[in-house]
Order: C-alpha cells, then structure tokens, then sequence
C-alpha cells in the first residue's frame, strides 16, 4: 500500500477561511440572541420570535411570506437575518421521487449538496457540513476535491430547513410529510468544522421557534475518527448517534483509505467511539465502505468481527458508488453477502445500507464534481 501524506486537522476553521464565510442569519444564532439582535434594530423583541415561527415552525424562508410582520419591518428584518445562503442550482429527483438531491451555490460560488430520501415510517436527510473535505479519502468524490472552506451554523440548518419544507409539501409520495432525521454524511468532516456543527445540531433539535424541533436521537454526526473532537462532543450532553466511517479494520490498508489514520490509529479511534457510546448510552455506527479486491476479504471481516464483538455497535456495510474515472469499485454481491455472514457470526449486529440515487450523482459531492466538469468544458469551449 502507498501511504498518502498526513492530512493536517482543525476542529474549527482557520483564519485564512473566515473572510469567506456568508452574512449573519438568524439560524447563526439562539433565541435569545436574535431577541438581542431585534432589539439593538430597534423593534420589540417579539419580532424574533414571530419570525423565528415562520423559518423554523412553517419552514418558510422567503420574508415576502410573513405577512403577519409589518412591511418596514419585514424589510429590515430580513435584511439582517435572514439573507439568501443557498441558490439552487441543480435538483434532481429518482427512486419514484423518494429520493431527491439539491445542489446548492454559496454566496462565494462554493457548491455544496444536500439529500431528501423517503421512507414509508420516515424523511431523512443527508446535509453538508463544509465545501469539499479536506480528509483525501481516495475513493469519495468529495475527498478528491480538497477543502474550500467550512459552513457557517445557518448554511448547514438551511439545507435541513428547505428539504423539511419540500416533505411538508407533500412532493415524497408514500413518506410523511414531516421531517424527522437528519444524518451529517454529506460533504465535508463534521468534527472538522465542530463549533458550527454542533450550533446547528443545537437549532435542529431545539424546540419550535427556537430550532426545529427534531429528536436528538435521530441526529447521526459522521466521521472519519477524529479522536480528540469524538471525545469533545461525548462531553456536550448531546444524545446523538455516532458514525464512524472505518473503511479498513486494519492499519495498513487504513492509512491509505483514510489518511487522517496515520494521525489517529484504529485501536485509538474504537477506543474513543467507545467511550462516546458509554457515556451517551447511544450504540456507535461503523461506516464500511465495501471496495472489490481492497477491504472486502474474509479475514478482513473476521479481523472487524474480533474488534466490534460485544461492543455497543452496528455495521453498516455500503455497496461503494464508484467516482467517475476511479479505479475503486464495488464489491460483488456474493463477496458482500459472504462478509456480512462472517460478521453476524461475530456476533455483530450487520445490515447494508439502502442505494439511493445511483442515477442522480448520488454519492457524496459527484453531483457538485459534474457541475464543475460541465463548467470546465464551457469555459474550454468558449475561449
């Protein structure tokens, strides 16, 4: 194997990416703090509730809406908290409509996506912390972009937000149509950008108008085992699942697929995820992304099965999307079927998760990497 150079990690953004980040919204900030804000521009501090109840409690975000608020005010309210974070520019929908991806252009032209996917018991969906990701795992589309920067708290909850307005309006047939998980599995390292993750969680999970009132229990934050935050956020009183993408259950194979494991090795992370689930009560998810020839051999699942057996936790295998020119593919079926049975024999509680959106781009930041190819090619063809 060929180890890839250490990939240097912050918790929060450095200094250098702050003078991207987009204008105040009101979901940056607690109740309170938009109650503080409204006064300071001299209206009643009701004025941050009132709209507060439309963005989090109608789920609408265009200020045009909130009639109930006088238009003088409407104006300077909106101007000051609630600016545009996300223009759409792509939306595709498949799987019937139960499956539906966004691709969003920040105000600094980063493009960002965001997932809705529909269940009969429930709407999920799948948010990005940062544009592009900064960990170089080689087989994810976003890895193979670099980093551009990290999301502020109200660009992350607007994702959630919009697509909890588009299951309200009853466009995912056969689903509710309430939102009632969100999973941080889309673009970016969520405990990289940790201060404004963890704000967002709060506002997604903060009782109506203060936030969105979701469960915390139905909050899953991903990541690639970054020890000291997975330790950070065991402390925040936080009851929200953790995934933790492995990808290898041995070191070697692990350094190349997920480089940030030369920092933080696997016995190292499981030690972490395993104190996460103590003291949370809460079982930790293993994210393995099945890859034909590379981590999908028997002893490789014998080798999981030892680490997780007796541990409060899951796998969840996942049949690899495989990037546009990428020499990763998926594992066949039988090799897939073969390590499953390997690791409930373990004793290891082991599904594999649902593909979705193979015909939109549906992996990881593919849909952003077509953008970019698509305006690559009209910048060639018309210069």
């Amino acid at each position: 194997m060929t180890s890839l150079p250490l990939i240097p990690v912050a918790l929060d953004a450095p200094a250098a990416r702050r003078a991207a980040m987009p204008p105040r919204h009101l979901a940056d900030l607690d109740l309170p703090g938009r109650q503080a804000l409204v006064t300071e521009l001299g209206e009643p501090a009701f004025r941050a509730k009132q709209i507060s109840t439309h963005y989090f409690g109608r789920l609408v975000r265009d200020p045009t809406q909130m009639t109930d608020l006088p238009a003088a005010a409407r104006d300077r309210l909106a101007e000051e908290l609630l600016p545009t974070l996300l223009t759409p520019v792509r939306e595709l929908a498949c799987d019937d409509g139960a499956t539906r991806k966004a691709l969003w252009r920040l105000h600094d032209g980063s493009l960002v996506e965001s997932v809705l996917m529909g269940y009969p018991d429930r709407v999920t969906v799948c948010i990005s912390s940062q544009a592009g990701c900064g960990m170089a795992c080689p087989f994810c589309a976003t890895g193979q972009a670099g980093l551009t920067r990290n999301l502020s708290t109200a660009e992350i909850v607007d994702q959630a937000v919009y697509l909890a307005g588009v299951a309200a309006s009853g466009a995912v047939a056969g689903s509710p149509p309430r939102l009632s998980h969100v999973v941080f599995m889309g673009m970016g390292e969520p405990l990289a950008n940790y201060s404004r993750v963890v704000a967002a969680i709060r506002r997604l999970v903060a009782p109506a108008p203060a936030g969105l009132g979701l469960s915390q229990r139905h909050i899953t934050v991903s990541t690639v085992g970054l020890v000291p935050a997975i330790r950070r956020l065991a402390s925040e009183d936080l009851s929200v699942t953790l995934a933790l993408s492995l990808h290898a259950p041995d070191d070697e194979l692990r350094d190349e697929l997920v480089p940030v494991n030369q920092r933080w090795k696997v016995a190292e992370v499981l030690d972490a995820a395993w104190d996460y689930a103590a003291r949370t009560g809460r079982r930790v998810s293993i994210e393995y992304a099945m890859i034909k020839d590379v981590n999908d051999q028997p002893w490789r699942a014998d080798l999981l099965g030892r680490l997780l057996a007796g541990k409060l936790a899951h796998v969840n295998l996942i049949p690899l999307n495989p990037t546009p020119g990428s020499r990763w593919d998926a594992s066949p079926k039988p090799v897939e079927r073969e390590f499953v049975r390997r690791l409930r024999e373990a004793g290891v509680s082991t599904t594999v998760r649902d593909t979705r959106g193979r015909e939109i781009d549906g992996a990881c930041g593919q849909l952003a990497a077509a953008e970019d190819r698509g305006s690559d090619a009209v910048r060639e063809a018309t210069a």
